[in-house]
């Protein structure tokens, strides 16, 4: 039976109710070889068609995958694909899991733009490489459902946060839950330029969390702020145009940042956590950064 909340009210446990879930210890990333602008399907894209700086922008990831080493996380690299140039992304196409068990298993991603829909077929392939059980969602029932862009596990709990709206359908959540045997907590998007849960919310802790609350609907703010102790909040500028939320603590302690997140960058700190910055702007112009460009998995 599937739990899906939409509502506070409707929330009837406690976090540390929840079944454990250990921190992933891999990183996928995929190889930003043919990563472009080549088209535009959010907001971040337009004007910016044919302007990236392809060796700026492999720079920028040889960077970041550096950073994921250094705090002592597997990375996995994966070839590009040529047409594909999103792929880069690989936080979209699917949804990784592991059970109380130890069972892994992937829930793979209907991509709402034509443009992108091979892209899952690719990471399909390789999570078999992995070992993971595939499961795919009822194309008959669900319109689209974009992976980790917009679902996001608590830190260290078998609990979903979903969010839905512009790339993802609510009742996707429903067959996620039935799926995997996870409550998930269902957050609307209000504002198109989030037009992913990974843009205005980065889960950071157990207990604490950073966001850009105008990208939320009254009751969504609500259901966050009932389930999170410590919730950072970041400004307009820096969570439109340097996309500050779209970071990652792959370990509760770390949070990997865009470079210039000023004012997000010392609440961080102000709250105990260690900040290091990448500069991510290449991909800045496709409507992504250091959360969208890698998969953590187990």
């Amino acid at each position: 039976m599937s739990r899906v909340y939409t509502s506070v009210d409707q929330i009837d446990f406690n976090i540390s109710d929840l079944p454990t879930m250990p921190v992933p210890s891999k990183v996928l990333m995929v190889k930003p070889t043919y990563f472009d602008v080549e088209y535009v399907i959010n907001p971040h894209m337009k004007g910016q068609i044919g302007d990236v700086d392809k060796m700026q922008a492999q720079n920028e990831w040889n960077h970041l995958a550096e950073g994921f080493k250094e705090l002592g996380l597997n990375v996995e690299i994966l070839e590009g694909k040529e047409g594909l140039p999103d792929m880069v992304f690989c936080a979209n196409q699917s949804l990784p899991f592991i059970g109380r068990e130890g069972t892994k298993k992937a829930v793979m991603g209907i991509m709402k733009t034509t443009q992108r829909k091979p892209e899952v077929e690719a990471i399909e392939n390789w999570f078999r490489t992995q070992g993971y059980e595939i499961l795919h969602l009822d194309e008959n029932k669900i319109q689209t459902f974009e992976g980790m862009g917009d679902a996001i596990w608590h830190f260290k709990r078998q609990l979903l946060w979903g969010g839905h709206g512009f790339r993802s359908s609510l009742n996707a959540y429903e067959q996620i839950s039935d799926k995997l045997e996870v409550p998930v907590i269902a957050l609307p998007l209000t504002d198109e330029t989030f037009y992913h849960l990974d843009t205005c919310m980065c889960i950071l802790n157990e207990s604490s969390a950073l966001i850009y609350p105008s990208a939320f609907s009254d009751e969504g703010l609500e259901m966050i702020r009932a389930m999170f102790e410590n919730v950072i909040t970041a400004t307009k500028y820096e969570a439109e145009k340097l996309l500050a939320v779209n970071a990652v603590c792959p370990d509760g302690k770390n949070v990997f940042i865009q470079q210039g997140s000023t004012d997000v960058n010392k609440k961080l700190r102000d709250a105990g956590f260690s900040v290091h910055e990448f500069s991510t702007y290449e991909f800045l112009k496709s409507g992504g950064s250091v959360f969208c460009m890698k998969l953590l998995y187990w």
